[in-house]
Formats: structure tokens, C-alpha cells, sequence
């Protein structure tokens, strides 16, 4: 008879916040382990899944007991089962992810069991976690570059200088503004508000939103041969 298997839920979150220079980065919350296996380690915040309600729904409400944050865009990234992934018999996790704004990311619970780590300079995690996060950085680059996933940390309206911002700090260079402005122009998925940002002494730049009815490529995700 063969063993029984588990089922979990985790999930990352992505948020852009200031480092300890200031600057903002790519920025994940972990939430201490307080019991075996991998006591006192960093792991992604998730737990076992509740038969009650849906994994959707399990995945948002551990998010918010261990991190008190409850992001508006939560899809599900991918399924995690190999055998040995724990030490304490076989768990298969459905994997989350979010993206919440910077002001958003603020409310969220800090502790000795709870801090934020920037995304790409992680400790050892408990499980295959490192595996997991390395998994939704490189689908969250791939996926900024075809979608308006960047709207998820920008809000409804914002400048094209903010928009650059996200995509260089998520994708780790910096951009020529005026290809960058061409590029975002001739995609026709951003079109200006009409309104401008208040306030600043110099010209005021302009206001844009995405534009729900342009549809965008999506080429799906990465087969489990692909993870690296």
C-alpha cells in the first residue's frame, strides 16, 4: 500500500521596498518555522491545505494569519511534489503568487517570526523553498515583459518614469527612456489619462492606465522540465 500524501499551499509575495540604502528592490516576506522539520528556519509563508474550502482560498487565509496581508492579485504559480521535497513524508504543494503595491506591503506583519528579505539574496530556506522562489522570479521577469503585471505594484494611474522604475528593478537593468517610452507606446496596452501628477515644480508628467480591452500574448508557464 503505498504512502499517503499531503497537501499544502505557499505562496510568494512579491513587493518593491526600500533596502537599507534606501533604494528600492524586489522585496519577499518569510515567516520563521517554529516546529520541525527545519525549526528556525526562513520558509515561505503556506500551511496544510483545508479540505473545507479551496486551495485559492486556504492560500489567502495563511497569507493573512502569518502576514496580515491580503494582495488583490493572487494567481496560482505551480505545483511542487517531488518525493523527497520533505523530510517528514511526501507533501505535494500548490504554489501561490502575489504582488501587492509598496504602500500595501507596509501593512504587513513584522516580527521575530516575520521579516521581509530581498528576493535574490535569500538565506537557506526551509524545503525546496529557494527552489520555489527561483521559480516565481523567473516567471514574474518573463511575464512583465507580455502583460500588465507591473500594474499589480503601480496602482491604477502612474507615470511612465514609474512603470521603467518597475521594470528595471524587477528585471535588474536599466532601460533607455525614451526606447522604453516607444516600446510602451507602440504595445498600445498604456494610454494616457488626460490628468497629470500635482504638485512638482518642474512640468508635471502624465498620468497613464492600462487599457483592459488591448490583449496581450501570454505564453503560458514553464513545463516542469524547464524549472531552473
Amino acid at each position: 500500500m503505498s504512502a499517503a500524501i499531503d497537501l499544502a499551499v505557499s505562496t510568494v509575495i512579491f513587493a518593491l521596498r526600500p533596502d537599507a540604502a534606501g533604494h528600492l528592490v524586489l522585496s519577499i516576506p518569510l515567516v520563521r518555522r517554529t516546529r520541525d522539520p527545519f525549526e528556525g528556519r526562513w520558509a515561505l509563508p503556506g500551511g496544510a491545505a483545508d479540505a473545507a474550502e479551496s486551495l485559492a482560498d486556504t492560500a489567502a487565509r495563511k497569507l493573512a494569519e502569518t502576514t496580515g496581508l491580503s494582495p488583490a492579485y493572487l494567481e496560482q504559480l505551480y505545483c511542487f511534489g517531488e518525493p523527497d521535497r520533505s523530510p517528514s513524508g511526501r507533501v505535494v504543494s500548490v504554489v501561490y503568487w502575489a504582488l501587492v503595491r509598496t504602500d500595501e506591503a507596509e501593512l504587513a506583519a513584522e516580527g521575530e517570526n516575520v521579516a521581509w528579505f530581498e528576493a535574490d539574496e535569500l538565506p537557506q530556506l526551509a524545503f525546496d523553498h529557494n527552489l520555489i522562489v527561483g521559480y516565481a522570479l523567473w516567471r514574474l521577469r518573463t511575464k512583465l515583459e507580455y502583460s500588465r503585471i507591473a500594474h499589480a505594484f503601480l496602482g491604477p494611474t502612474f507615470t511612465l518614469a514609474e512603470l521603467r522604475q518597475v521594470h528595471e528593478i524587477v528585471l535588474q537593468k536599466p532601460l533607455d527612456p525614451a526606447n522604453f517610452r516607444r516600446q510602451i507606446e507602440a504595445s498600445r496596452a498604456v494610454v494616457p489619462t488626460g490628468q497629470h501628477v500635482t504638485g512638482g515644480r518642474h512640468r508635471p508628467p502624465r498620468l497613464y492606465r492600462y487599457d483592459a480591452s488591448v490583449q496581450l500574448v501570454d505564453n503560458g508557464p514553464l513545463t516542469s522540465a524547464g524549472i531552473r
